[in-house]
C-alpha cells in the first residue's frame, strides 16, 4: 500500500477522513492508527507524513510519491520525520525522552516535524508518561502518528489527546495474498483465509503441523462419510479422536468440514472461483452431481448444529458420532 489509491482501494474510510483533513488544511497535533497486523497502519502514516512535506503538491493536495521530500521518506532518510519502534520488548522512557530533545530543536529544513510512534502498546508505564507530557505540550506544526493493534493497552489520557482512526481488518482476497506471498500455497491460503479474518492468526495457522494434519484427517473423514456409516465411525476411533482431542480442537475441525459442503453448493452454482478445496475440485464435481441441493443444505445445518453442541458443553465424541449419523442419513454414497 504504498499510494493513496492503494490506501483508497484498501481502506477507503481512512482514505476519505486523511484526505479530508490535508485538503482543509486541518491535520490534527496527534493521531492514533489502530488496527489488526497488516491493515496498512505504518503506510498510512507515511503517506500523511509525504502529504505534509511533499515538494511538488500545492497546499491541501495529496503526495506525488515521486518528489525528492516523498522519496527520502520513503527511504527512512528525511531528518524531520522519526520513526520510533521498540528497542526489544518495550518501548523505553530513554526513546521518548531522546524525541522530545530532538523536537525541541529547530527543524532540520522547515518547521514542521512528525514523529511515528510504531507498537505504541509496548510503551512502558514511564514512556507512555513522558509521552503524555509531550501530547500536553505540543510544539508548533509537531505532528504525532501513534500505531497500535491493541488501543485498550493505550492510556485514555493519550488516546483522548489523539484523533483515532481505526483501520478495517483484511478481506480474504488481501488474507489469501499475503499468506501466497510468504510461501503458503493458494489451497491452503484460501482454506484458512475462511477460518479466520486477523491476519496474525492466519499466519500463525499456516505454520501449525497440527493444523496440517487436521486438514488432511478431515479430508480423509469426508471419504470415508462417501463410503458407509461404519468406515465413518471406524475413522472417528482410529484417526479423528487421537487429533481432535478437545472441544475448540473439534470445532476447527468441523470449520473445516463445513467448507467441503460448501464448495459442492458453490460447484452446483457455478460459483468455481469460491471452492477452497481447490486441489480436489475434479473429485469434488462428480460428488456435487450425486447430491441434491437440499440435501447439501442440511448436511450444513448439521454441521452448524454439532458446533452449537460442543458450545453448549456437550461431549465432543458423542457430537461427532451423532454428527456422522445425520450426514449418512438420506446420502446417495451408500
Amino acid at each position: 500500500m504504498d499510494t493513496w489509491n492503494d490506501l483508497e482501494n484498501k481502506q477507503p474510510q481512512v482514505y476519505q477522513m486523511l484526505q479530508n483533513s490535508i485538503r482543509k488544511n486541518r491535520v490534527a497535533h496527534a493521531y492514533l492508527f489502530e488496527g489488526e497486523r497488516a491493515t496498512g497502519k505504518k503506510e498510512a502514516a507515511i503517506l500523511l507524513a509525504k502529504s505534509i512535506f511533499c515538494e511538488e503538491a500545492d497546499q491541501g493536495e495529496l503526495a506525488c510519491n515521486a518528489c525528492t521530500n516523498c522519496r527520502r521518506i520513503s527511504s527512512g532518510n528525511h531528518p524531520d520525520v522519526h520513526m520510533i519502534e521498540p528497542d526489544g520488548l518495550s518501548i523505553k522512557k530513554e526513546q521518548i525522552q531522546m524525541l522530545q530533545e530532538e523536537f525541541s530543536k529547530k527543524g532540520v529544513e522547515s518547521n514542521k516535524k512528525i514523529y511515528i510512534l510504531a507498537d505504541a502498546e509496548k510503551m512502558t508505564v514511564q514512556a507512555a508518561n513522558s509521552l503524555l507530557k509531550f501530547l500536553e505540550e505540543p510544539h508548533a506544526e509537531t505532528t504525532a502518528i501513534l500505531l497500535t493493534e491493541q488501543p485498550q493497552k493505550i492510556l485514555p489520557t493519550i488516546q483522548s489527546r489523539c484523533q483515532e482512526i481505526s483501520l478495517q481488518p483484511l478481506s480474504t482476497s488481501d488474507i489469501i495474498s499475503k499468506l501466497q506471498e510468504q510461501g503458503v500455497d493458494l489451497q491452503r491460503a484460501s482454506i484458512i483465509s475462511h477460518i479466520t479474518s486477523r491476519y496474525e492468526e492466519a499466519v500463525e495457522i499456516s505454520l501449525d503441523d497440527w493444523f496440517a494434519q487436521a486438514e488432511r484427517k478431515v479430508l480423509e473423514l469426508y471419504e470415508a462419510l462417501n463410503q458407509d456409516y461404519m468406515s465413518a465411525l471406524i475413522y472417528l476411533q482410529e484417526n479423528w479422536f487421537g487429533h481432535f482431542k478437545d472441544k475448540e480442537q473439534t470445532d476447527r475441525g468441523l470449520d473445516l468440514l463445513l467448507l467441503i459442503y460448501k464448495d459442492l453448493l458453490y460447484i452446483q452454482l457455478d460459483k468455481f472461483d469460491s471452492i477452497v478445496y481447490r486441489r480436489m475440485q475434479e473429485e469434488l464435481k462428480r460428488h456435487a452431481l450425486q447430491y441434491a441441493q437440499s440435501k447439501l443444505a442440511l448436511n450444513m445445518e448439521a454441521i452448524l448444529d454439532a458446533k452449537r453442541r460442543l458450545l453448549s458443553n456437550t461431549n465432543p465424541q458423542l457430537v461427532m458420532e451423532q454428527l456422522v449419523l445425520n450426514l449418512q442419513e438420506g446420502s446417495s454414497f451408500v
